[in-house]
């Protein structure tokens, strides 16, 4: 049964949280292991036991995440603990249901587990790559230096991701700008030409009359084509929430034209990254592809990692079938086998990581750049298109009285 308890942990802090327990004097019993002095216990009601159950549904942003692990190699890196190491982070932690994640770490670890296995909780979170990294830690008396190589792999992460985010801010502004342009020439400048002309009387070009026909359409339908753009974006909403929206998201990417091979060099890299931590963090070889194969939806790559484990089983080597496959670089996979032939596996599909984000990172910058000037030309064109329509019945009566 779920108990809440008051009581008092070793620095003299008040502590308030529940814990399960078959009767009260077990959960005192656990209490006392974890050092607290317990001031009162009683059975808690159906609301609290299920916080305390959603508790694990708990997701750390990117962000939190990374200074969870930066802080976390620091401190063990000074020589403190792991359990006084998570309770340091806990304390810095601002938002309330962050601290109750790392609070479950804590009350997991004070009851035996290992942290890795404690981590299991929360998957949303720690990944199973990420918990087979602290596993090796935990295994070889190394977990500080595993925290930093852990660190240093999410900062990459952000900082690519705050690349592709901030290369496309720019491109995106100018999207919507351009839209919201042509839909307020079609809502208010088009209708006062249609008048005018009705007016004169003048004979109108069927470019003007299909602009006159779509602006009067948005005008009399603009709460059904409102509908359309909602009815469209929530179903792209619920296409990427869903598990089978996000398996065809997962596949298609990497075959749409100009981003396709982005989108494979970008899942590459990060596959390349996970390998080569895991292998160096001496993750047997199989465990370290079938924790990595989880990086990744796609059923390109997830081909790649079944036609690997296939190649090792049988005694040959992961760049046999790196080399076949026409969309891994040759120059990468040449690498990799150099490394396997000299026993440098993990350094050589890292060293493959670091020139992956790094040639990424150029090839974002130069398709925002290719990208930018296209959409201003489009926008031009076809507001220039608008224009000209609207007055080309105006030049033939302009004419027409000369």
């Amino acid at each position: 049964m779920n108990l809440t308890y008051d009581a008092i942990d070793s620095t003299g802090a008040a502590v308030r949280d529940v814990i399960d327990a078959v009767d009260t004097g077990e959960a005192i019993e656990k209490l006392r292991r974890r050092g607290l002095f317990v001031k009162a216990i009683k059975q808690a009601d159906e609301s609290k036991a299920v916080v305390g159950k959603a508790s694990s549904n708990l997701v750390l942003p990117l962000k939190t995440l990374v200074f969870f692990t930066r802080q976390m190699a620091i401190l063990l890196k000074t020589g403190s603990a792991v359990v006084p190491a998570l309770q340091v982070v806990r304390k810095q932690m601002k938002k309330p249901v962050h601290a109750e994640m790392i609070r479950s770490l804590v009350t997991d670890l004070e009851d035996g587990l290992q942290l890795a296995d404690a981590m299991r909780k929360f998957p949303r979170t720690f990944d199973p790559a990420f918990r087979a990294v602290v596993a090796a830690g935990e295994a070889s008396a190394t977990s500080s230096m595993m925290m930093e190589r852990l660190a240093l792999i999410l900062v990459r992460r952000r900082a690519l991701r705050n690349k592709i985010l901030g290369a496309m801010t720019y491109p995106t502004l100018l999207l919507l700008m351009s839209i919201s342009t042509v839909s307020g020439m079609l809502t208010f400048v088009v209708p006062r030409f249609a008048g005018m002309f009705k007016t004169i009387g003048v004979e109108i070009p069927w470019s003007t009359q299909f602009l006159l026909n779509l602006s009067d359409m948005l005008t009399r339908y603009w709460g059904l084509a409102l509908g359309a753009v909602v009815s469209v974006l929530t179903a792209l909403g619920l296409l990427t929430c869903s598990p089978p929206g996000k398996r065809f998201l997962a596949n298609i990417q990497t075959e749409l034209p100009m981003i396709g091979r982005l989108t494979s060099r970008l899942i590459q890299g990060r596959i390349y990254r996970t390998l080569g931590t895991l292998i160096e963090c001496r993750v047997g070889i199989l465990d370290a592809l079938a924790l990595t194969r989880e990086v990744t939806s796609n059923r390109r790559f997830r081909r790649v990692f079944d036609e690997m484990d296939e190649a090792l089983t049988s005694g040959d080597r992961i760049s046999t079938v790196l080399l076949k496959n026409r969309f891994i670089e040759p120059s990468l996979a040449y690498s990799i086998q150099t490394g396997e032939e000299n026993g440098q596996l993990g350094p050589s599909i890292s060293y493959c990581a670091d020139i992956l984000e790094e040639e990424n990172a150029e090839m974002i910058a130069a398709m925002t750049k290719l990208i930018e000037p296209m959409i201003l030309i489009v926008m031009g064109a076809v507001v220039g298109g608008v224009a000209i329509s609207l007055f080309l019945p105006l030049f033939d009566v302009t004419s027409a009285l000369k």
